[in-house]
């Protein structure tokens, strides 16, 4: 039987706005990282630059079916909803299960304080990020699909400069937030003491 190893790790758990993104990365367990990404690495310590060419190198081997990987989004409405913790937990389960339904022959390297549904033989790693290079894959996969998805927004949103900070609250942002109010993308949780606006409704995940 073909053993698996998946590494997980997630991106933008502490944004003012956007989707907190989890990354899913699977690969055989001889699967040889010191050959095809020796660059893999923390998606924090890795400039744009770098972390898109390692991206565009996963998805040709995931086109050459050497590399499996999704990243599962949860929206504000949901982090408010259920708050940060358990949108994550939810996105983690929802992809480790699409990538390998069944736990045989599977296992899991989370990053922090992460854990896989019970079923599945697991390790979780402080710092796995910087030390396991599947989790690094799994890092570089959330960031990326979380910046693209964030410059996209900035397009409908243009007030807020969403393609600059990516939903971080830093002090641009913090300023149109208080010119402009929040808009859909913005988890009021997070936004206590700023200005607020009713915000319209919003689907909870994006794939």
């Amino acid at each position: 039987m073909k053993r698996f190893i998946i590494g997980v790790d997630e991106a933008g758990r502490g944004p003012l706005a956007g989707p907190v993104a989890v990354g899913v990365v699977k690969v055989a367990k001889n699967f040889n990282f010191k050959k095809h990404f020796p660059d893999a690495a923390d998606s924090k310590v890795l400039s744009e630059k770098k972390r898109e060419e390692i991206y565009k190198r996963m998805r040709e081997f995931e086109r050459l079916g050497k590399l499996e990987f999704k990243v599962v989004f949860a929206a504000a409405q949901k982090i408010d909803t259920i708050g940060i913790a358990k949108a994550v937990h939810a996105s983690v389960y929802k992809g480790i299960c699409s990538l390998t339904p069944k736990a045989k022959g599977v296992e899991v390297f989370l990053d922090g304080l992460l854990h896989a549904p019970k079923e599945y033989k697991q390790q979780t790693i402080i710092k796995g990020d910087a030390l396991i290079p599947v989790i690094s894959l799994a890092s570089i996969a959330a960031k990326v699909r979380r910046d693209q998805l964030m410059r996209a927004y900035a397009k409908k949103y243009p007030n807020y400069g969403f393609e600059v900070h990516k939903g971080y609250g830093t002090l641009r942002h913090r300023t149109t937030i208080k010119k402009h109010g929040l808009c859909v993308l913005h988890r009021e949780s997070f936004c206590r003491g700023l200005k607020m606006k009713k915000r319209v409704s919003n689907s909870f995940d994006h794939a």
